[in-house]
């Protein structure tokens, strides 16, 4: 029986592959290219009897041929419109240099993936594709190794000082059966600091490598949006290796999409450095959204959070599958994992996996995962006060996500995002 599930798997893949076109060979990404199509076909497209696949059917992020998604037309004013930041577009993943601004930024170098792709020498070569290789071990990620192999455009950020101002992606979805591929890697230098946003719905189907490689003493943040066209379906990496004394904190949220998988590998190889991964996200009926997270500590005196909410309505699900491994030696970690899941009704559901796997004596790890509805004593306590039942349960939605939401460290963002959630909330309110 397994001998067929894997020729089923391979089969799909060859029907995937035959539907994408190969990016032009050579060049000095052409063998993390190659390298990266000879791990996909040994493992093949994902299926139900994987270990992290078994909550999360991959049927349609596998089909030839994307799903019709509707494109939705947001009344409401831009995310991030506020800050001042280098704005990058993409239109269902293809690069749009009118609606972009100039790629030019004090401490930064910008270029497109599809230009360093045609040169023979380039410092992306040693990382692209690097970090998503070396995160299939111990758990394959075949979606991200076809994006490694097939990836035709995104950006290469070269950081060497503090950035002036953030960076942002944005991602526009046009075509109702668009499928995108892109493919992001970031190198900050020793010192350096970086802001990277990134917003939109980007494709009916979607999938995206972010590599980021953060030298010592250097802090990169990331804020990242996923929403507005509801019946999108995406499937997101992030593979970060983070060195002495550096900071990588990323925070997710997502509103609407029908699918959703976000995975986030992370390795802390220096001394004292920090790695934050936190996520909220607001579902409501055919929603299924999967965070998939492995941080491994290979250094002394290291912290790493991982903080989930997800508000969960009229039957969507959501799933938390969160790991921290210590490796021997990696004495004085503080590792910190949670998950929880507020569930407005008797028909959604939350399922969660959380792991710890420890080598070494002398740490400090905590995990939890809870479950349950809204607390009838704080409701009462507001209704009481004269606020109506509606509003009430928004105002305790926001207190239960706000732990997620303050791992945002910029105070602009993070109340750009608390306004978005309560626009959402408003929005369902009105509907529901």
């Amino acid at each position: 029986m397994m001998a067929l599930a894997e020729q089923r798997k391979l089969d799909a893949l060859d029907e995937r592959l035959a539907a994408l076109g190969r990016p032009p060979s050579g060049g000095c990404l052409g063998p993390a290219r190659e390298a990266a199509l000879a791990r996909l076909r040994a493992m093949g497209l994902p299926g139900r009897r994987d270990e992290y696949w078994k909550f999360t059917r991959p049927d349609t992020l596998n089909a030839p041929e994307a799903q019709e998604a509707a494109v939705f037309v947001a009344s409401e004013t831009q995310l991030f419109g506020e800050i001042d930041r280098v704005k990058l577009v993409f239109v269902d993943g293809v690069f749009d240099a009118e609606a972009s601004d100039d790629p030019v930024l004090g401490g930064v170098t910008i270029e497109r993936l599809e230009e360093v792709a045609t040169r023979d020498i380039h410092w992306a070569k040693d990382l692209y594709g690097v970090l998503e290789a070396r995160g299939q071990d111990p758990v394959a990620r075949p979606l991200a190794a076809l994006n490694t192999a097939y990836a035709r455009d995104g950006v290469a950020i070269h950081v060497t000082g503090k950035a002036e101002k953030p960076i942002a992606l944005i991602y526009w979805h046009r075509n109702t059966r668009s499928d995108a591929v892109l493919h992001n890697v970031v190198r900050l230098d020793p010192g350096a600091e970086l802001t990277l946003l990134e917003n939109g719905p980007a494709a009916a189907r979607f999938n995206k490598v972010l590599e980021v490689d953060v030298g010592a003493g250097a802090a990169f943040h990331h804020v990242r949006a996923q929403g507005r066209d509801h019946e999108r379906r995406a499937a997101t990496h992030i593979f970060a290796r983070v060195d002495e004394g550096a900071v990588f904190k990323t925070f997710t949220l997502t509103a609407n999409g029908v699918l959703t998988r976000n995975e986030c590998v992370v390795e802390i190889v220096g001394d004292n450095a920090v790695a934050h991964v936190a996520g909220a996200c607001v579902g409501d009926g055919d929603f299924h959204h999967d965070d998939t997270v492995f941080i491994t500590h290979d250094a002394l005196s290291c912290e790493s959070r991982q903080v989930f909410k997800k508000v969960l309505r009229n039957g969507a699900t959501g799933v938390f599958q969160g790991k921290i491994l210590v490796k021997p030696g990696a004495q004085k970690t503080d590792g910190y994992q949670i998950s929880q899941s507020l569930l407005l009704d008797g028909d959604s559901q939350f399922l969660a996996k959380p792991e710890l796997e420890i080598y070494a004596d002398d740490v400090a790890c905590s995990h939890g995962s809870t479950s349950g509805a809204i607390d009838e004593d704080a409701l009462f306590y507001l209704r009481a006060r004269g606020v109506p039942r509606a509003e009430a349960t928004d105002l305790l939605t926001l207190a239960f996500l706000a732990e997620a939401i303050e791992e945002i460290e910029n105070p602009a963002l993070r109340a750009d995002i608390h306004g978005r959630l309560e626009g959402w909330l408003a929005r369902r309110r009105k509907t529901g």
